[in-house]
């Protein structure tokens, strides 16, 4: 079937993607002349709002093509959808797979056109860059056999063994049990980081709490004492940045403990609390009454995890404000927070943590935990605008996790491409660039076991414990961890590691993803990949803030381009057995088994301007005896076109890449 029109494509949409309010769109139709179309409109609905059709011009009539054009504007920032009506035999365009348009008579899907605030700017500083998690607890102990601060707590002397979970008569210790890291031990490995890469360290909570994983805060203005002191913290900040190191928080702002100096159900603090006492300062934080079984709002019905009213204006004051939680470890030396369950708090709080972030400087980064498409995300019945352009810098980029994972596990390289290009088109730009890009994190499966083990399906935590993979699914899974973070590390975004996902841990989910760093471990095959894609990304402008293009999505092949300013690199991936042989930049290149191959080359010159022919006749019941030329399609469409062509037909040229980053 004729192509009519394609959204990835500069030469029917410019710009490609979302694009910021009062910025220009092109649309562009072309439509065979013996289909008889002669009044197209483009269909624009503005999310919940009604459609307003927009006629489109006639361009001319080229070689029996007719053209149909549009440009417009918007100056509301949000999502608008829209489709094609032909104006002829009811028939219509819609969205198909990779952009590209479907005739229907009926309905089908709308593209989506997401349109964000003009001034929206995200930090420069960690595009191009490196991201390292660390669930502290579990890193290194700097300070060795530390008493523990509280009586409640469970010493982990020994590092290698598993994480408490089994429950007992008295509910077992998951979570109770402490393995010592600090604030000393991420400081004394800065070197290792440095040397792996790293650019910006995320925290898992560090602010006093009582369980390991620190989400149900006690006092956000203090580090858990178990990590160490504030002066500590500043310190750790400080050495961070003179490796060339930054450091974000979790900021867990949707709920506090109940064991904790603002409720203090537990009674650890003392007689107050807003449990306690009803004329505490921090009661109206909290929403108590009958209709609650344990007598309050609790987040997800955990009674440890009193929910917060984040619409009160002293809990607002007391994170955003002068001397707030903000402003205070941001002071310290953070530069920047990632959001817990950002869906959960209002956008206006979001907005007003934004700018406490923002006020220590642009590039501090403010990243959002969201597991769907943050663009059409709805939580409690509205849909969210916090990437666009006044809230979150970026969000956990869980669809990218999704179909890498995927692939390699099987799923068609088509449809691989797909969810990656859905997210780079919806995605405004300065939020693309920026995404935390993972495998594994603190609450998912760790990226090995989710490659290479069989899934859990629900399974309890007794059948995942101690689960470790066999020598010959183990030695392959390695292989595909490294293509799965070579896709992480050249996709849009900011690649994250996961502690210990460079020496090949294993592990289901909480809290078994959640070990202590083997120190000991003898695996080398992940870390080399990984110093080599941080340095490529480094060196390569196209991996900072470069175009995306799919080149090709086929059988057990994923080949696409990305271009910057100055260099373009294309990447291909083979997850298959066999050798393969592929053309980038017009030259044979081959890739090993489940390997990948990255070349890299200087952008090309634009080619001098050409004057274009047009026709301005009006199409007619029969096509005019003689058309103008053909328009001239825009640069980088004719790239697209080369780069194809070059995939079917032997390269002529002998230049060599400039640089070349194969997987061995």
């Amino acid at each position: 079937m004729d192509q009519l029109y394609n959204s990835f494509d500069p030469a029917y949409k410019t710009p490609f993607g979302a694009v910021k309010t009062g910025q220009e769109v092109t649309f562009r139709l072309t439509i065979p002349y013996d289909y008889g179309f002669v009044r197209p409109h483009l269909v624009l609905i503005r999310d919940g709002g009604e459609p307003v059709h927009h006629a489109m011009a006639f361009d001319g009539c080229e070689e029996g093509i007719n053209r149909f054009s549009l440009t417009l504007s918007l100056s509301r920032a949000g999502l608008h959808f829209y489709y094609f009506d032909l104006y002829s035999d009811f028939r219509k365009l819609f969205r198909g797979p990779m952009g590209q348009a479907v005739m229907g008579w009926t309905t089908g899907p709308w593209w989506q056109l997401t349109v964000y605030e003009a001034d929206f700017v995200t930090p420069a500083l960690i595009k191009g860059g490196v991201l390292y998690q660390i669930f502290p607890d579990r890193f290194y102990e700097g300070k060795k056999h530390k008493p523990m601060p509280f009586s409640d707590r469970i010493y982990r002397e020994n590092k290698h063994g598993e994480p408490y979970f089994w429950p007992n008569e008295e509910g077992g210790y998951l979570n109770m049990d402490y393995f010592g890291g600090d604030f000393a031990g991420i400081m004394e490995k800065l070197p290792y980081l440095k040397e792996l890469g790293v650019s910006w360290i995320y925290l898992n909570p560090i602010f006093e709490a009582h369980s390991n994983h620190r989400y149900n805060t006690a006092d956000y203005l203090n580090p858990d004492p178990l990590l160490g002191t504030k002066e500590e913290f500043r310190q750790l900040c400080a050495a961070a940045r003179r490796q060339g190191i930054r450091i974000i928080l979790d900021g867990v702002f949707s709920h506090t403990g109940s064991d904790s100096i603002y409720f203090n159900r537990e009674g650890r603090y003392g007689p107050g609390g807003a449990y306690h006492d009803p004329k505490s300062p921090y009661r109206s934080w909290y929403d108590f009454g009958p209709n609650y079984a344990c007598g309050y709002r609790s987040w997800w019905g955990f009674e440890s995890l009193p929910e917060v009213q984040e619409n009160d204006p002293a809990y607002r004051e007391f994170i955003c404000g002068k001397g707030g939680v903000i402003d205070t470890w941001l002071s310290l030396g953070a530069s920047g927070f990632r959001l817990d369950v950002a869906d959960e708090l209002p956008d206006d709080f979001i907005e007003e943590i934004r700018k406490a972030v923002k006020a220590h400087g642009p590039d501090c980064y403010l990243l959002g935990e969201v597991w769907e498409d943050a663009t059409t995300k709805e939580a409690y019945g509205v849909r969210r605008t916090y990437l666009l352009g006044n809230g979150l810098d970026a969000v956990m980029n869980y669809p990218f996790r999704n179909a890498v994972l995927g692939f390699l596990k099987g799923r068609s390289a088509a449809d691989t491409a797909e969810d990656i290009m859905a997210i780079c088109e919806h995605y405004p730009a300065p939020a693309l660039h920026c995404l935390m890009n993972f495998m594994s994190t603190h609450d998912t499966e760790r990226a090995l076991t989710a490659i290479a083990d069989e899934p859990s399906d629900g399974k309890d935590r007794y059948w995942q414990s101690g689960r470790t993979l066999p020598r010959d699914r183990y030695d392959h899974g390695v292989r595909l961890l490294r293509l799965a973070y070579a896709m992480i590390f050249t996709l849009p975004g900011v690649p994250s590691i996961y502690y210990g996902d460079e020496i090949a841990m294993q592990g289901y989910r909480d809290p078994f993803n959640r070990a202590y760093f083997n120190w000991e471990s003898t695996e080398s095959r992940v870390r080399p990949v990984l110093r080599q894609l941080a340095h490529l990304r480094r060196e390569c402008d196209a991996f900072a803030e470069g175009d995306m293009q799919i080149i090709k999505a086929e059988g057990d092949v994923l080949h696409y381009r990305r271009t910057g300013c100055a260099q373009m690199a294309e990447i291909i991936v083979n997850r298959s057995s066999r050798l393969i042989a592929e053309e980038a930049f017009g030259k044979h290149t081959e890739v090993n088994p489940y390997g990948f191959t990255i070349l890299v080359e200087d952008v090309p010159p634009p080619p001098p301007p050409a004057l274009e022919k047009q026709s301005m006749e009006e199409p007619g019941l029969t096509p005019p005896a003689k058309t103008a030329e053909p328009a001239k399609a825009p640069a980088q469409a004719k790239a697209d076109v080369k780069a194809e062509k070059a995939a079917e037909t032997p390269a002529k040229a002998e230049k060599k890449p400039k640089q070349a980053a194969p997987e061995k």
